[in-house]
């Protein structure tokens, strides 16, 4: 009798300290995972379960150091009950260039929200946008449209092996410092006199700059 009692303590013990794997979810989620043609796991702490599509077709550089998937190139949907309808979505679905505009249109097509369009990443080869989405509806709906989505990027991908590439000329490296060389320091009327200082020594260029600034303040 003690024994079983030890047995059940231990057992609630392991499904807490995993966070309440225990319990099943209050959705289908292998039809979730039929829909979307992909593998998920469920949190059941908050009551998630998610779904991910590492882009293993891409080979990224950032900053010309290769990037594996699982740092920040992998697709991914979490479903969860609804407030208003039965189930939510919301994800993140990492594209190139040429994948933005035609998974967008199926994701809108779809029901889906097109919440936020941005890059996480400077200097990367090829350029690798982030668009997330949103949604409230029935299981179905979603799960289908977050499926849609990944087919897309499938069918454009076979249809072109080759990804643009972010940069063919000058990297985004060796233009910067370009830029910077052509910006002009402020020119206020009553620092003019003072112009010729700006093309000297960093010192004078100091003082020309802190001249200016006084003659705004008692302009």
């Amino acid at each position: 009798m003690i024994r079983l009692r030890i047995a059940t303590v231990l057992a609630g013990l392991l499904c807490w300290a995993t966070l309440g794997t225990c319990e099943e979810p209050a959705f289908d989620t292998a039809k979730i995972e039929a829909l979307t043609g992909l593998k998920g796991s469920y949190q059941a702490a908050e009551v998630v379960f998610k779904v991910t599509a590492p882009r293993n077709d891409l080979a990224v550089k950032v900053d010309r150091i290769f990037m594996p998937p699982f740092m920040g190139f992998t697709s991914w949907a979490a479903f969860t009950p609804g407030k208003e309808k039965a189930l939510m979505v919301m994800g993140d679905l990492v594209l190139l260039e040429d994948e933005v505009n035609p998974v967008m249109s199926v994701a809108l097509d779809g029901g889906l929200q097109v919440t936020a369009l941005h890059n996480h990443f400077f200097y990367d080869d090829p350029k690798v946008y982030f668009m997330h989405i949103g949604g409230e509806g029935k299981l179905e709906e979603l799960a289908s449209a977050v499926g849609k989505t990944v087919g897309k990027v499938k069918e454009i991908r076979e249809a072109n092996k080759t990804p643009p590439l972010a940069s063919t000329a000058r990297s985004a490296r060796t233009r910067i410092p370009y830029r910077l060389k052509s910006l002009k320091p402020y020119s206020h009327p009553r620092a003019r006199p003072r112009m010729a200082c700006a093309s000297s020594s960093g010192a004078e260029r100091l003082k020309w700059n802190v001249a200016a600034r006084s003659a705004r303040k008692w302009a």
